[in-house]
Formats: structure tokens, sequence, C-alpha cells
């Protein structure tokens, strides 16, 4: 009998329980910089050094956490489903709890690239400092998708969410596009879950919510039905 496929969309709130902070806080800063200051590709050639001191910062936080119950309930689904995941985070926490089929929309904060050359990619732990070259000579950059940049892996997130029987989204407000727009993919026989601790209006068909954090909402799941 063919396994269930469940395709899983998670945000930066399965990732805040294991500790991470989210840098779109109330204030919409990071120590006094704009969002577009360290995020945006804008921002990188404005003050390289700022944008690569901020996920220096990222990088050694990941290092001081781990991941929750929700990233090792999204593992154990594997035992009886068709499990993809397709993240909006940059950390490793869902690798790290052993799930198999991961992408990454925004890239990953232990990798690094070449300015010049996207495909020329590496993995990287420690601090990332001006005069770091990639093999090409060129000046190694955060492996991150930044505002004004194209998501290189949508293509891939549209197609899984094309087969999708259950479509599960974990904390995300769906308020960042191109992300957001999966659900428009979605088979309309597919059941879509909702978990989030935030009232998130929307209207599909065929769409349960969870108004619950990530370990909370997680065990309220029911997926056989």
């Amino acid at each position: 009998m063919k396994k269930k496929r469940i395709i899983v969309l998670t945000g930066a709130g399965i990732s805040a329980e294991s500790g991470i902070s989210t840098f779109r806080d109330a204030n919409g800063l990071w120590e006094n910089h704009a969002i577009m200051e360290v995020a945006s590709i804008e921002g990188w050639y404005k003050n390289p050094t700022l944008v690569l001191d901020f996920y220096n910062q990222r990088r050694e936080q990941l290092k001081q956490v781990h991941p929750n119950e929700a990233h090792y309930f999204l593992k154990g689904l594997e035992d009886d489903f068709e499990v993809a995941v397709i993240t909006q985070n940059v950390d490793n926490l869902h690798e790290r709890a052993g799930s198999s089929h991961i992408v990454h929309l925004h890239g990953e904060l232990n990798k690094v690239r070449s300015v010049d050359k996207e495909d020329l990619v590496m993995e990287w732990t420690e601090d990332l400092t001006l005069g770091d070259l990639a093999t090409d000579g060129s000046q190694l950059r955060p492996h991150i998708v930044w505002f004004g940049e194209m998501v290189p892996k949508m293509e891939e997130a549209i197609e899984l969410a094309k087969q999708a029987d259950v479509f599960l989204v974990i904390g995300t407000s769906l308020q960042v596009y191109p992300a957001a727009s999966l659900l428009d993919y979605v088979p309309s026989t597919a059941k879509i879950v909702l978990i989030d601790p935030n009232e998130v209006p929307l209207n599909y068909p065929n769409l349960t919510v969870i108004q619950a954090s990530a370990t909370e909402g997680v065990k309220q799941l029911n997926l056989n039905d």
C-alpha cells in the first residue's frame, strides 16, 4: 500500500522554541539596524562587514541550541508516511533531528558561497570575514537568500506541494513570499493543517487550524483520517 505523502512547511516559530531568536522582532530591528541592512543584497553591498557579523552571531547561536519535540516529531512521521520538509529557516535543526528530505528555501546558515559563482558552495561553521575567499578567488558570502534575490529552490518546493496528501504548516505566519504561495499549489483533495499560536486569517478548503505552539500543536495532530 502506498504511503500517504505529507509535505511540511516550517517557519521561524518551530525554531524559536529551541531558543533561536528571530530578527523579525516587535520593532523590526537588530541592534538598531533595519532588517534590510543585514538581510538584503543592497545591505551586503553597502556594508558587508555588518552583514557578516550578523550571520557570524547567528551561526554561533546555532551551536548553543538543539532540536525540539516538534523537529523530532517530523522525523518520527517518516516511520509511517512519506515526508518532505520545506523550511524557510536557515538553521540545521531539521537535519540534526534526523529528517531525511529537507528543502531550504532561504539558504543555510552553515554554508557559504562565492559572490561570483552561486553554485560554488562550501560548508562553514566558524566566523566568516572579509578576505575569506572561495576557490575561484572571490569573496565568500553567507549562503542565504536575501531580500532582493531569487529563491532558487522554489520550483522544487512547488513540485512537492503539488504531490501532498497532507500539507502541514508549522510556525509561519505565511507573510513571506514566495513561500506563502505554496498553498496555492496544494491539490484540492489534500488536507491542510496549520499550527501557529497566532491567528492567521486564511480561507482554504480542507483547512484545519491548530492555534498552538509547534511543540504543543503536533501533539494534537491526527494524520490518519
